[in-house]
């Protein structure tokens, strides 16, 4: 069975194909070329890739990115489509499911909602369980930097505190919103924010993410 980060993956390859690689994303300041070398870099250079995370490896990092984004588009679109090397830890399926799922839907919607004839997407139930079973744990660290309390907030009225603290500003959507929203695409994010107006324009420009 097709996993849902299998799906995510081909779906954003397909975007990416169709888009053009100059076309722009949400990640500020990246195109579709950079947003896919990104993409590559992450799965194919673990060398290189920890730099996302920890300075003393963006040096790597970014020489890395400048040669992949150097390469063909079609190549760079390739090899997300075809996926990691065999030898890769993302080529095992739990592991896959677990790092990708969220990475590539993000992205997905990155190229999407970028583009000016954008539509909402509607995400399966069981996916839209998934993303929110993994924002559940994601939670507290997406909205460490949040400037106010944060609680988030399905239709069916489960929630998850993304940081204590007061005032707080619940932000209520589907889990696929939700997580755009967490992941620093607040503008982008079909979601409704309650709470002081003040507190609410802070958080809607807060760096949240990993």
């Amino acid at each position: 069975m097709s996993t849902h980060a299998k799906r995510e993956r081909l779906l954003l390859a397909d975007l990416l194909e169709a888009a053009g690689p100059e076309a722009p994303t949400l990640c500020a300041g990246w195109t579709c070329r950079e947003l896919a070398a990104h993409v590559v870099v992450r799965e194919r250079r673990p060398d290189a890739a920890g730099g996302i995370l920890l300075n003393v490896l963006k040096a790597r990092l970014d020489k890395a990115m400048e040669e992949y984004t150097a390469k063909p588009y079609e190549e760079l679109v390739r090899l997300i489509r075809t996926g990691p090397p065999k030898m890769s830890v993302y080529a095992l399926k739990q592991l896959d499911e677990a790092a990708n799922a969220v990475e590539f839907y993000v992205h997905a919607e990155d190229v999407r909602r970028a583009q000016p004839d954008w539509s909402p997407r509607e995400l399966d139930p069981v996916f839209s369980d998934s993303l929110w079973s993994r924002l559940e744990k994601l939670a507290r660290l997406t909205g460490r930097r949040s400037p106010v309390g944060l609680v988030l907030r399905r239709p069916n009225g489960q929630t998850a505190v993304a940081h204590k603290g007061a005032p707080v500003v619940t932000v209520t959507g589907e889990p696929g919103e939700l997580t755009l929203f967490c992941f620093g695409r607040q503008d982008a994010a079909a979601v409704t924010l309650d709470g002081e107006k003040e507190a609410v324009a802070k958080l809607t420009v807060a760096e949240l993410g990993i």
